[in-house]
């Protein structure tokens, strides 16, 4: 079987070799961003455990999401790195099967983690008197769990189904194992996969989604009825992030898998995929720290903590 032979062999991730051009500029910029990821996302979960104002629920799941952020980014990006600044770009069939796995486990938790987020915000907007009772901490880790719970599910579900298909060929139209992509190389017919695969592929995206937009519906019901402007400020203020999120993480994850196989375009597949890989983890801690005065404030704490000790 010709699958077999290629699990030995592995695939040659064709990256952006397309466009020599753009290899360098991409080096340098990619290698921004990727510290600029690590620098932003570390720094969010430094200061939710050091500052005692952001020990809250929403701190934690943001915390949670910036852990969430460093894993996806640091499973795609280092490798895309050392592809552009080096000739060598194999994988094996079981480092390729590992990074689809990693990619999908980590995209689908965060994809629940995000419904989760909008759940504590409909407590803390429109149950403010009980949030405390309500967002107790054993409820918090038992939420932070059933993200990761649902993100392994749909890992395991999706990866097994790519797994059981005869591939041929081994060069890869991407820059890390995309699912899409190892689906182009089916030896034959996958209709029946690709259906199963769009189901899961909705469940864990569009079902969010609506999760989401029902309990902004709510949010929103609430805070109409809010009469000083002050107060609608404040509860707009602790939603507009986490939208913000949503809107970016949710629009190009939408955009790359609710597509047929048939209709994906590996040129704009690549570069989708370099928006939800790379920048979208970068923006997050930039999007909350620069709309959050608490965050602002901690983190002006400990550079004056880092000051006074020099």
């Amino acid at each position: 079987m010709r699958s077999f032979n290629l699990s030995l062999e592995g695939f040659l991730l064709v990256g952006f070799s397309d466009w020599p051009q753009l290899e360098l500029i991409l080096l340098v910029l990619l290698s921004i961003f990727y510290s600029l990821t690590l620098c932003g996302n570390i720094t969010i979960i430094v200061l939710t455990q050091q500052d005692l104002q952001l020990q809250t629920p929403m701190y934690f799941f943001l915390a949670h999401l910036s852990f969430l952020d460093l894993c996806f980014t640091s499973s795609t990006v280092p490798q895309l790195l050392i592809s552009l600044s080096q000739s060598d770009q194999m994988i094996s069939y079981a480092g390729c099967m590992t990074q689809l796995f990693i990619a999908l486990l980590l995209g689908g938790a965060e994809c629940v983690l995000l419904v989760v987020m909008a759940f504590d915000r409909y407590v803390a907007v429109c149950r403010p008197l009980h949030y405390t009772s309500i967002m107790h901490p054993l409820l918090c880790h038992t939420l932070a769990i059933s993200s990761w719970v649902g993100g392994l599910v749909n890992s395991l579900t999706q990866t097994t189904l790519i797994m059981t298909i005869p591939l041929c060929g081994h060069h890869l139209n991407h820059f890390f194992c995309e699912m899409l992509v190892l689906l182009k190389l089916a030896c034959e017919d996958t209709g029946g996969t690709e259906a199963y695969l769009f189901v899961a592929g909705a469940i864990i995206l569009v079902c969010p989604v609506a999760l989401i937009l029902g309990t902004y519906a709510h949010i929103a019901h609430a805070v109409l009825k809010i009469k000083s402007r002050a107060g609608r400020r404040k509860a707009l203020g602790t939603c507009g992030s986490h939208l913000t999120v949503v809107s970016l993480f949710y629009g190009s994850a939408m955009y790359t898998y609710l597509q047929p196989v048939h209709m994906y375009s590996g040129s704009e597949g690549k570069f989708a995929a370099l928006f939800y890989t790379i920048v979208t983890p970068m923006l997050n801690p930039l999007i909350y720290s620069l709309r959050n005065k608490d965050v602002k404030g901690a983190l002006c704490k400990v550079l004056r903590k880092g000051r006074d000790k020099e």
